[in-house]
């Protein structure tokens, strides 16, 4: 089954079984990787090994590069950078620091239990990470104070960026969704700008488009912090970040689930709230409108 290339799963090489990720294998992984200057090259492999965390301790260097889309002497240089001797180095410590036992019951479930497998298992990847909420609280506080408000999801990334905008724009003044590329989108991001915003808030999953990327570097170069929803802290956009909320997608599927990066930004929609001192009273005018225009069944 194939799509129209922006599921992450197809279009980076084969499928794993579950696509389940296992979340203290991916932080460990995240930790190992932190500090190190990567190269781009680099930083596709932390990203692929990230997201195909459960599998990363018993792949070979020509497995993970061919799901990495890179090749077999890349990955060696990826870990003498890690500071390794080589990669069967970096394999033997990631299998001595994973689990000694991983538990695996994902025999008794049929590939759509185990796509919903993998995206409880990215929750709790996400719960886990949000137990410094911080990043979260800053990042609601960006939002908050930027006046007008541009929100960018392109492609599989649209529905976030969508959804977002739709409740944001319950309590915030002024929110722009941008969900259009081409030259369009550097002429929105200038407007944006002329309008006095300040942040632009970003929902970057895979697979990349190259136009996120470019944009995210222009919208930064004139001036405005970026804070981005990724499936990955070694995502192809962190480089073009300021604030970076990783959020795991699951690729079990032909298409790639995304339940975490949604629900992030519900989070953080939590958080923006939390920085508007008038978000409660817009939300009970809106109510109040509502029931007189009788606007829900319910």
């Amino acid at each position: 089954m194939s799509g129209d290339g922006d599921n992450g799963g197809a279009g980076e090489g084969t499928r794993t079984g579950t696509g389940a990720v296992d979340a203290g294998t991916a932080a460990r992984l995240q930790k190992l990787f932190e500090g190190h200057r990567l190269t781009p090259t680099q930083r596709r492999i932390a990203h692929c090994m990230v997201r195909r965390a459960a599998d990363a301790p018993f792949l070979s260097s020509v497995e993970l590069a061919e799901l990495a889309g890179v090749s077999q002497p890349s990955v060696t240089r990826f870990a003498v950078a890690l500071g390794f001797d080589g990669y069967p180095a970096l394999r033997r410590h990631l299998r001595e620091v994973a689990p000694a036992e991983k538990p695996d019951d994902s025999g008794s479930y049929n590939e759509y239990q185990q796509a919903v497998q993998a995206e409880i298992d990215n929750l709790r990847h996400l719960a886990a990470a949000l137990a410094d909420p911080s990043p979260v609280i800053e990042a609601g506080r960006l939002l908050a104070a930027s006046r007008p408000l541009p929100v960018l999801g392109l492609r599989a990334a649209g529905a976030q960026a969508g959804g977002f905008t739709y409740f944001a724009r319950k309590v915030h003044p002024d929110v722009r969704l941008l969900d259009e590329g081409g030259t369009l989108l550097t002429d929105r991001v200038d407007a944006a700008v002329r309008a006095g915003a300040s942040a632009l808030l970003c929902f970057a999953l895979p697979r990349h488009p190259r136009e996120v990327v470019d944009a995210l570097e222009y919208a930064r170069a004139a001036g405005l912090t970026i804070v981005t929803v990724a499936d990955s802290a070694f995502a192809p956009v962190a480089h073009h970040t300021d604030l970076l909320l990783p959020a795991p997608v699951g690729t079990g599927l032909a298409f790639d689930t995304a339940c975490a990066p949604m629900l992030l930004g519900r989070v953080l929609l939590e958080a923006m709230c939390d920085s508007l001192p008038d978000a409660q009273a817009r939300l009970e005018e809106f109510d109040a409108k509502a029931v007189a225009r009788g606007l829900f069944v319910e």
